[in-house]
């Protein structure tokens, strides 16, 4: 015969497992929109004293393969795990005038997909804009601010161009 004693804890942890679940279940909120908006963070930057000496020490403690804008990280596309993609960790120097008209110390890319009609949708729904979108060869750009003054830069990357450039010299 089992020992009910045994049993009964393991059915109450199981139980509170599945409750758990789902209270992170329902605490998720799913856009209304169903289409692709940002799909990532491409980027984090932030203000130091001395950008030079910040990426020798992430790289001497933190093994972040740095260059003068800072390092590189690569990823897999979950959709396409063939396809590469990066996010950029930059700091800048504590004067940049770059992440106004927010006098935060950090400002943050995200990956985005359709810059355009994504930049429509924004001012539709009374969305700073900051600027036009702006084309490289590695993506197109736009800024835009959030409700608590946080400038926000969003990217639709073209990710083969870092690829290209920088194969082997990323961290991951």
């Amino acid at each position: 015969m089992k020992p009910i004693f045994l049993i009964i804890p393991i059915f109450a942890i199981a139980l509170s497992c599945q409750t758990q679940q789902e209270e992170i279940q329902i605490q998720t909120k799913m856009p209304e929109n169903k289409n692709k908006k940002a799909t990532g963070v491409g980027g984090i930057f932030f203000k130091c004293k001395d950008p030079e000496k910040m990426r020798d020490w992430y790289g001497k403690n933190l093994g972040l393969v740095t260059n003068e804008y800072g390092s590189l990280f690569e990823f897999r596309n979950t959709d396409n795990p063939e396809q590469k993609g990066y996010l950029q960790w930059s700091p800048f120097s504590e004067t940049t005038k770059y992440f106004e008209p927010s006098e935060k110390e950090f400002m943050i890319n995200y990956r985005v997909e359709n810059i355009e009609t994504l930049v429509e949708e924004l001012k539709q729904s009374g969305v700073t804009v900051l600027d036009e979108i702006e084309s490289y060869e590695y993506g197109k750009f736009v800024h835009i601010m959030d409700p608590e003054g946080n400038k926000i830069e969003l990217w639709e990357a073209v990710d083969s161009v870092f690829t290209e450039m920088y194969e082997g010299k990323t961290t991951h």
